[in-house]
């Protein structure tokens, strides 16, 4: 006899489940009501909340500018193309017409029970992760014809030779952001999970989002921003910024923390790094099994780190001439005090990376000896293929941009650059958010990488826009035309040893523009290709074994990154051994660690107090 139960036996294991009556019926509906309602209620404050207190992109208070970002001109160029070209139009139109058909074709074949494959893949979209999105002939369908829609749009961008490179570039970059808006993951009536967590807990989860929208208008100051992590999670000096060190300079514009060694003998030639004043600088100090400078530490580096001043509305007019003199030169100067050598390596990232290649352009033009090798950390110093953040970069927007600052105090509020470098990862920055914060009802996960990324600072208006405009608009650095200290200075001459990290996926400073720049250097250069993108792929500690990189070994600079990368070597984990290396030959012999401020005194605890300004 067989003993495979039928499906519908009743299994004497399984405990039996309560049969819904219709008063249980009833009190889920009044359950439902009463949340819709209340986030409803919540809602309109929210509305109310937001029209009184938010500020434009580009404007210091009330209405926000009729075109912030400068992009009217280049969708007009845009558009009058079309109109000027009507067969070109129409063959646009009816190839989208033309596969739109074909896709109710293959959605009519599904619901007959063909398994057709899919026109418009979605393959590797974190988007359309839910099995619904898969599974449910509608979803798909909805899917698909978002795909398809979607990638028409782009490909009448891509396919115009009409337009300029800059016109080209603008219109696509913020197509781009329009279909990504667009996304059906992003509403409500058209997110398979966001219904179906709807149903199963009553609705409970739009009165969280209600109220974690409210909570992030607050925070925003009548702006909607957008948490991203539990900020409270975390407490600098605790559990994040805390290797152990001294504060042993201060000025107006910096903090120098020197961090007490781990090991009893440490390369007599000291390292110094300048970190982006974008962000603060403890992206390379997060908790300890991640953080670059306990890394650094405990390979026997005598290490100083910068911590830049958050600028306040009313203060010093300061751009990069008083940045670099202040700021980096003020800190290669206390750092060879502190340890009595005569030069100092030294290392940049990011913006901080770019000050200081005009810093050694500078010094190598009046022969400044102090700085003996330098670290670039995915820093630009050629901006011709600086990528989509040339789109914000213009002399409309500077000018609108001009005005926001001195209207401000002199400074530019964090909100927005934050809010720029969003929207270059719309979908991963933004719209993921929306939809479990706000559809979900979900606190964020704590992650100390985005509380570093939320802990953004203000810009000082005047280096902001001579970064902006000599730096992405002119490319004067490059072109050896940038005038630093009464000196035009030339990359061509920096023969100062270097090391060079960029990343593969970075949209902040891409990896061909990163090259491009370090070809222009005078003297030997190791340029290194990491995986992943500007932060990931930089903290990266071999303990994680992710990533990988790309290193070449025979000395040729091809014109173009992909040129080099066919004669360059694989290697797996992390690039920080490689850079360690190299490094340490730099450094000089060992000598007996030393403690923090023997010289110059201690000021402070790390991570000392300019890192504690928030805005």
């Amino acid at each position: 006899m067989s003993t495979t139960k039928s499906a519908d036996s009743p299994d004497p294991k399984r405990e039996p489940q309560a049969v819904p009556t219709p008063a249980d019926a009833i009190e889920d509906l009044s359950a439902f009501g009463e949340n819709l309602a209340t986030a409803w209620t919540l809602g309109q404050q929210a509305w109310a909340r937001m029209a009184t207190g938010q500020k434009g992109p580009l404007t210091g208070s009330g209405s926000p500018a009729v075109d912030p970002f400068n992009v009217m001109p280049a969708w007009i160029e845009f558009a009058r193309g079309m109109m000027t070209r009507p067969d070109k139009a129409a063959q646009t139109a009816m190839n989208f017409w033309t596969d739109y058909a074909q896709l109710w074709r293959q959605s009519w074949m599904r619901a007959l029970g063909a398994k057709p494959e899919a026109m418009a893949s979605a393959k590797g979209d974190k988007r359309f992760a839910d099995p619904a999105w898969t599974e449910n002939a509608l979803f798909d369908h909805v899917k698909q014809t978002y795909l398809l829609a979607g990638n028409h749009l782009l490909s009448t961008i891509a396919d115009r030779d009409d337009l300029s490179a800059n016109e080209r570039q603008k219109v696509e970059f913020f197509m781009r952001r329009f279909v990504e808006a667009l996304s059906p993951t992003n509403f409500f009536a058209t997110n398979p999970e966001a219904l179906r967590e709807t149903l199963a807990q009553r609705g409970e989860n739009l009165v969280r989002g209600m109220r974690n929208v409210i909570k992030d208008i607050e925070r925003g100051e009548g702006t909607l921003t957008i948490s991203q992590t539990d900020t409270s999670a975390f407490k600098l000096g605790e559990n994040i910024a805390n290797t152990p060190g001294k504060v042993v300079f201060r000025n107006e514009v910096i903090e120098l923390i020197q961090y007490s060694p781990t090991t009893e003998k440490v390369y007599a030639r000291p390292l110094l790094i300048s970190p982006p004043w974008i962000n603060k600088f403890y992206i390379m100090d997060l908790d300890p099994k991640k953080s670059m400078v306990k890394w650094l530490v405990d390979q026997g580096y005598t290490l100083f780190m910068i911590s830049w001043r958050n600028p306040v509305p009313g203060g010093p007019r300061l751009g990069m001439e008083e940045y670099i003199r202040q700021g980096f030169f003020a800190a290669v100067d206390a750092v060879l005090k502190e340890t009595g050598r005569k030069s100092t390596n030294v290392a940049g990232y990011c913006v901080g990376g770019t000050m200081v290649a005009t810093a050694l352009a500078y010094m190598a033009k009046t022969g400044d000896a102090r700085v003996n090798a330098a670290t670039f950390f995915t820093a630009q110093t050629d901006f011709d293929l600086a990528g989509d953040l040339k789109v914000f970069v213009d002399d409309k927007i500077l000018e609108s941009l001009r005005d926001k600052m001195e209207s401000e105090g002199g400074v530019l509020d964090s909100q927005y650059m934050a809010q720029s470098f969003n929207m270059l990862r719309s979908s991963d920055l933004i719209w993921s958010y929306v939809i479990s914060n706000y559809m979900l009802g979900k606190t964020p996960f704590p992650f100390d990488m985005l509380y570093w990324n939320s802990d953004s600072t203000r810009m000082p208006a005047k280096l902001h826009f001579n970064y902006l405009r000599d730096y992405y608009r002119d490319n004067l650095l490059s072109r050896g035309k940038l005038t630093v200290f009464g000196q035009e200075v030339n990359l061509e001459e920096v023969m100062t040893p270097i090391y060079s990290i960029s990343t593969r996926e970075d949209h902040i400073a891409p990896a061909a523009s990163v090259y491009r720049g370090m070809r222009k250097m005078g003297g030997d250069v190791r340029f290194v290709l990491g995986g992943s993108g500007h932060i990931a792929g930089v903290i990266n500690p071999p303990a994680k074994s992710k990533y990988q990189y790309w290193t070449r070994e025979d000395g040729q600079w091809p014109e173009t990154l992909p040129e080099w990368l066919e004669g360059a070597t694989e290697t797996a984990g992390s690039w920080w051994p490689d850079w360690d290396k190299w490094l340490a030959s730099q450094s000089g012999e060992q000598v007996a660690a030393r403690p923090p401020g023997r010289k110059l005194g201690v000021i402070d605890e790390a991570p000392g107090a300019y890192v504690r300004e928030r805005d």
